[in-house]
C-alpha cells in the first residue's frame, strides 16, 4: 500500500503553516486588545435632581439628618454618583377621634433633595445603582453615609440639559 505525504513547503507542511498564522492573529488581536486599555468609550450623561418624601418619622430624625447634610448616596457599600444635598422638614397630619386633622408634635415629613449623574438614553429609565428613579416610586430606599430610610416615595424629578 502506498503512503502518502502531506504536502511540504520546505521544511514545514501545511498543518505547521496553518498553526503558525492562528498563532500570529491571537498574537495580534491581543496587543491590539493592549494597547486599546488606555482608550475609554464616553458616556454621555445628565444631571437629575429629584426630591424623595419620608412619611412619620420621628421629630428628632429631622435634626439629625440636617447635621449630616451634604451625603453621598450609596448601596451595598458602594458610593454612587450623587448625594443627597438638603432636607426639609413639614407637619405630619393624623386624623383624631372627632374626624379633624391634627399635627403630630412626635412625628414629622421630611423631604429629602437629591442630585446625580446618570447615563443619558434614548429612553429615560433613570437608575441610580440598582433602583429606579421615577415620579410616584413608592418604595424606594434613600440611603447614604449618615442615613437611611425604606418605603420612601419620589415625588420630583428634573432632569438637566
Amino acid at each position: 500500500m502506498e503512503q502518502k505525504k502531506a504536502f511540504r513547503i520546505g521544511k514545514f507542511n501545511i498543518i505547521d503553516i496553518i498553526a503558525a498564522v492562528l498563532l500570529l492573529a491571537v498574537a495580534v488581536y491581543g496587543c491590539a486588545r493592549l494597547l486599546n486599555r488606555g482608550g475609554s468609550i464616553e458616556i454621555p450623561t445628565t444631571e437629575i435632581t429629584y426630591v424623595v418624601r419620608v412619611q412619620n418619622v420621628a421629630t428628632e430624625l429631622y435634626e439629625n439628618a440636617k447635621e449630616n447634610l451634604p451625603s453621598p448616596l450609596m448601596a451595598s457599600g458602594t458610593r454612587l454618583s450623587g448625594q443627597i444635598e438638603s432636607v426639609e422638614m413639614k407637619p405630619f397630619l393624623t386624623l383624631g377621634p372627632d374626624g379633624e386633622w391634627y399635627e403630630d408634635p412626635d412625628h414629622v415629613n421630611l423631604y429629602f433633595t437629591c442630585t446625580a449623574t446618570v447615563p443619558k438614553e434614548d429612553v429615560m429609565t433613570t437608575r441610580i445603582g440598582e433602583q429606579e428613579v421615577r415620579i410616584g416610586k413608592t418604595d424606594y430606599i434613600m440611603k447614604s453615609e449618615a442615613v437611611e430610610f425604606q418605603n420612601c416615595t419620589v415625588i420630583d424629578v428634573t432632569w438637566g440639559e
